[in-house]
């Protein structure tokens, strides 16, 4: 006997992105499947033009604007008020991909598993597909979940990762303390109860660009991730490796975006 259909909750934290809060939306609006859409954009009290276009959208999109503590207490606000049994956040300059949500709802309908992450594909500011060799990375790591490897490194997409009421329940709400790295902490504290169903499918879209958070503080955030592992108990020489790591992707980081501006001028 075929279940009942899934209800998705998605929350967007919005401030002052009207440069590609209307791709997002677009990207949740037109997804199509056998699911039920609860989607919900928490905006900051924008100044830009964000309000607006959150206006043009009429009924179709349930969304508040409201001053906030940031970008974790908006998306806690949001899942406090999911109403879908299968629960997830989409920041308002990702965007899902065609066919994303039917692939969560037919994993939770099909699979034994409490959350799912999948692939992810890196964007710039127009669109374009960009560092594909850490989506390939990422999409390996991901088919081969172990805790002990996630302390070591994150390579959880965010934007593509779905987890169920009663898991949020177990676990709680995001911690505000952790204002870079909040959704690794979040990854540690479900990986503890159980493993993910990893989507071998591109799932979403994630946007790098110079100001965004990723973009302009990856050095910062790595610093937070090796506090965070270190919570969650990594220690010794893994620790270490950890440590050595994240230098070593920092360098490289700041070394493609040295060659991508050269080549722009």
């Amino acid at each position: 006997m075929k279940s009942c259909r899934e209800r998705i909750s998605l929350v967007t934290p919005s401030y002052n992105q009207a440069e590609f809060i209307g791709r997002t939306i677009d990207s949740v609006l037109e997804q199509a499947g056998d699911f039920d859409l609860d989607y919900f954009v928490i905006d900051g009290g924008s100044t830009d033009e964000t309000l607006d276009i959150l206006a043009g959208y009429d009924a179709r999109v349930r969304w508040v604007s409201e001053r906030d503590e940031g970008q974790i207490d908006a998306i806690n606000k949001g899942l406090r008020r999911a109403t879908g049994n299968v629960v997830g956040w989409l920041n308002s300059d990702d965007v899902l991909l065609p066919g994303a949500l039917q692939r969560v709802s037919e994993c939770f309908e099909n699979q034994q598993c409490q959350w799912v992450h999948g692939g992810c594909k890196i964007i710039d500011r127009h669109d374009n597909e960009i560092r594909k060799w850490i989506s390939a990375y990422k999409d390996r790591k991901g088919r081969n979940f172990r805790r002990a490897t996630l302390l070591r490194e994150n390579f959880v997409s965010q934007m593509t990762v779905f987890w169920r009421r009663e898991l949020m329940d177990q676990v709680g709400y995001l911690d505000t303390s952790l204002p870079l790295a909040f959704d690794y902490d979040y990854w540690l504290r479900f990986s503890k109860v159980c493993d993910p169903y990893f989507i071998d499918a591109p799932i979403a879209a994630f946007r790098w660009y110079e100001s965004s958070k990723s973009g302009a503080g990856y050095a910062a955030q790595c610093r937070e991730d090796e506090m965070i592992a270190r919570r969650h108990g990594l220690k010794g020489w893994a620790g270490h490796r950890k440590q050595m790591q994240n230098r070593m992707r920092i360098g490289i980081y700041r070394l493609y975006d040295s060659i991508r501006r050269n080549a722009v001028q």
